[in-house]
């Protein structure tokens, strides 16, 4: 006759985990990106808007900071930073694998300075 009592099952054995992560895993655990969507559900969940209508202002405010870099003019984002365009002066440069010297050119790019309250909070 079979034994009528519950069997319990064994629980897994926990996997052994390194003692030391590596750089990259460290990082990839410590750094999540939030993205677009991201950004509109945490709107839509701090706000009466529905998603369609955080989306459309998260669209409105990033084509006003677009377009405020391209017209050249600096963008203040209060508690978390500066944006601002800067030009690159041109400089000669070496194509990595051939070792050929190559001109770069003169050319633009966006720096960002971040807020002094929100890197002491960091």
């Amino acid at each position: 006759m079979k034994d009528m009592t519950k069997a319990t099952k064994k629980a897994p054995a926990a996997k052994a985990t390194p003692a030391k992560a590596t750089k990259a895993e460290a990082a990839s655990e410590a750094m999540e990106k939030l993205g677009k969507t991201g950004l509109v559900d945490q709107l839509t969940a701090q706000t009466i808007l529905t998603r369609a209508e955080a989306g459309s202002v998260v669209d409105a405010v990033l084509e006003v900071v677009i377009e405020a870099l391209r017209a050249g003019k600096t963008v203040g984002l209060p508690g978390l930073g500066t944006l601002n365009v800067r030009a690159t002066a041109a400089r000669q440069g070496v194509r990595p694998g051939t070792a050929e010297k190559i001109q770069i050119p003169a050319g633009k790019k966006i720096s960002f300075k971040i807020a002094a309250d929100l890197k002491k909070a960091l």
